[in-house]
């Protein structure tokens, strides 16, 4: 959300502002490239600032009272009166939609506009909107004695707009621009607002197209403070679980609370410790007694707040809470922004393995806040990457360049860096999941996603999930440069692809190799964890090898003998 402290008047109606200097102009006159929608109450100055806007950003402004009064042939008061609201709100929202199918216009709306749900789905999906939220003690004076206002006849207009302020408020902030407004000169309000609009940019988006329920990635920084605006529009009701790790309810809770008390959505908030240990069966059954508790019923909303643990273990817990729940993924990390947030696969450990236990649970939303990341400790930052750098190695060798390219930005924090990596990661997993949303393909599709994890895995299940030895993105980058010298090793890729791959990852600080995790491992061990990976059928292990990079595919054919003998070779004990 774009919040601008904006000093605002209606006083006066002219369409010209006054003149003023020609860079300011200049600077204020970039249009959006879609339709500009006004919504705010009665008196918020929608018509006297629209007007100005429209000449700033050289567009036509269109008052949608007007234009109802015009295909009516009769004043929105006399609609009211001889058809009631329900009729009056009908002819409104065939209007806005005539409106917004055109050229970008500035469109001031009714005060009850914004409330219609489909009139303000038109609005999301075809136009940037803005709230002008002036105080009540403002509007009072703005509308007292007008004979215009059909809400306000015979009644006391404090009385009647703090009571619409009360139920409409929340519905306005869900506007992708928020400006607030005092009662001075319109033209400073104006300008603020133009300002709001040039400042404002929408997030990078990826759809996923499933054929049961799709739904849209957004990414880009300040998604928290929007999450209730966002939410909302893909919830069935306004009530929310809120299951966050510990750490990011301290650092971000209070953002992510604000945007949900903003918008109205009634929510409880329940914590779970960092780290790997909390995707169990007993934090699982715990966090759903306590959703009971809460009074959960169907409609009720989960938001997985946090890494790909507490995405892992809310989506789960959203899965099977009163047979499936509607869930929003919050992820908070690069890792789970670019991977475990995006696909539907949730679920828990047990102490054979790793996700032993879990469902496919499609989330409503995924909203990739990538400011959050600037908080990560270096390590959690790399620890995603390693994530990033596989997506190049499955199917895309020129994005694998890229990483080689551009990783150090990503890395130091540019934010451009970190934004196209989030967006093309979420937009090849999300083109893998639409094609194998439930790992049916058992030769390619959403297997593949899996290269460097089943060497992992068993790293992990070795150190017993302890994420202060070893975190599941390093365990993932020991395991790409695994299973490319394993490739390398039984001829399927040439050992300058391994040795690429080993380079690139050691160079981003991530472990390449087992000895770079300073501990002794055991090949048979370590085998041993392998064949209890959920990949592993009918005895046999599974693999994602590769015949280069960028040429990924599943193998279910290698030895244990093959495997043991590189990990001696890697420095394991036998």
């Amino acid at each position: 959300m774009t919040d601008a402290t904006v000093p605002d008047s209606p006083h006066g109606d002219s369409t010209h502002p006054r003149p003023q200097d020609e860079a300011a102009r200049q600077r204020d006159a970039a249009a959006p490239g879609k339709p500009v929608v006004l919504v705010g109450l009665m008196g918020a100055g929608k018509t006297a600032i629209g007007r100005r806007l429209a000449a700033r950003l050289r567009l036509p402004f269109v008052d949608a009272d007007h234009e109802i009064e015009a295909a009516a042939g009769m004043t929105v008061a006399d609609i009211f009166a001889r058809y009631g609201e329900r009729a009056f709100r009908d002819v409104e929202r065939r209007v806005i939609s005539r409106l917004l199918s055109g050229e970008p216009i500035v469109l001031a709306t009714g005060g009850g506009a914004f409330m219609d749900n489909e009139t303000r789905a038109l609005v999301r999906a075809r136009a940037l909107s803005v709230w002008l939220r002036v105080p009540i003690h403002v509007l009072v004076r703005r509308v007292s004695g007008r004979a215009d206002r059909p809400l306000l006849t015979g009644r006391d207009p404090a009385y009647v707009l703090s009571g619409l302020a009360e139920r409409r408020n929340p519905v306005y902030a869900e506007a992708d621009i928020v400006v607030d407004c005092t009662d001075e000169p319109a033209e400073g309000t104006t300008a603020r607002v133009a300002a709001a609009i040039a400042a404002h940019a929408p997030p990078r988006s990826v759809h996923v197209a499933l054929s049961e329920r799709a739904y849209d990635i957004l990414i880009g920084p300040g998604l928290i403070a929007r999450a209730g605006a966002e939410a909302v529009a893909v919830l069935p009701r306004r009530r929310v679980v809120v299951i966050a790790d510990e750490t990011v309810a301290r650092l971000h809770g209070r953002t992510l609370i604000g945007a949900l008390e903003e918008t109205g959505v009634a929510h409880t908030v329940l914590t779970v410790p960092p780290g790997e240990q909390s995707k169990s069966m007993a934090v699982l059954t715990g966090l759903l007694e306590r959703m009971t508790e809460a009074g959960i019923d169907r409609r009720t909303g989960v938001i997985a707040f946090g890494g790909g643990v507490v995405g892992d273990l809310a989506g789960f817990a959203a899965a099977v809470a009163l047979r499936g729940l509607p869930l929003v993924q919050v992820p908070t990390t690069l890792l789970a922004q670019v991977d475990s947030s995006v696909g539907g696969k949730t679920g828990v450990n047990l102490p054979a393995g790793k996700n032993l236990v879990g469902a496919f649970h499609q989330p409503n939303l995924v909203l990739c806040d990538t400011a959050v990341l600037s908080t990560l400790p270096v390590r959690e930052r790399r620890a995603g990457y390693a994530e990033i750098v596989k997506y190049g190695l499955i199917d895309d060798p020129a994005f694998f360049a890229w990483c080689e390219a551009h990783g150090a930005e990503l890395l130091a924090g540019d934010s451009d860096a970190v934004a196209e990596a989030v967006r093309s990661c979420c937009a090849a997993k999300a083109r893998v999941v639409a094609a194998d949303e439930r790992e049916t393909n058992s030769d390619g599709g959403r297997a593949l996603l899996n290269l460097g994890h089943t060497f992992g895995h068993a790293l992990e299940a070795e150190v017993g999930y302890d994420g202060a030895r070893l975190l599941h993105g390093e365990a993932v980058a020991v395991g790409l440069g695994l299973a490319f010298a394993l490739s390398a090793r039984l001829g399927l890729c040439v050992p300058e692809d391994a040795a690429r791959v080993r380079a690139h990852i050691a160079a981003s600080g991530l472990p390449a190799d087992l000895t770079m995790l300073n501990r002794r491992f055991s090949a048979a061990r370590l085998v041993g964890h392998m064949r209890k990976d959920k990949k592993a059928e009918g005895g046999r292990l599974t693999f994602i090898l590769a015949r280069g990079i960028g040429a990924a595919f599943v193998s279910r054919d290698v030895a244990e003998e093959e495997v043991a003998e590189l990990l001696a070779e890697e420095g394991c004990e036998a």
